[in-house]
């Protein structure tokens, strides 16, 4: 072996070194950002079914799951969920037009809102 071999050699390996090294960078940086992503999304919340916009009885029913929050409110009334984050909550619709506001909030004080629109018309038994 020529001394000329010897020297590629080491820079060989201290360059398979450095790049290893910048892989294993990268590789955590990523895994980090990818567990992050729910802290960087924020408090969500998805109604599973939603009833229709218009009803002729007085009570719905909302449902739906909930994700990254620490609070969770209907109208301003709080509300709970299961351990994996659904809901489950009966409203009452007023006379005519009442709007159900959906507000989650996580743990960094983030705040999201879901409104839906209803209308309650009662069934006339007149002739």
């Amino acid at each position: 072996m020529s001394p000329s071999t010897t020297i590629f050699r080491l820079e060989f390996r201290t360059v398979l070194l450095i790049l290893l090294g910048l892989g294993l960078i990268a590789l955590i940086a990523g895994y980090i950002v990818f567990q992050a992503r729910f802290l960087i999304a924020g408090p969500q919340i998805d109604l599973l079914a939603e009833p229709a916009i218009q009803h002729n009885t007085r009570t719905i029913v909302l449902s739906g799951v909930a994700h990254n929050i620490t609070h969770l409110w209907l109208n301003d009334r709080q509300i709970f969920t299961d351990p994996s984050g659904y809901f489950n909550e009966a409203l009452v619709l007023e006379n005519g037009y009442t709007i159900a506001t959906l507000k989650a909030r996580d743990r960094f004080g983030r705040e999201t809102r879901v409104e839906r629109p209803y209308v309650y018309t009662p069934v006339s038994f007149n002739r």
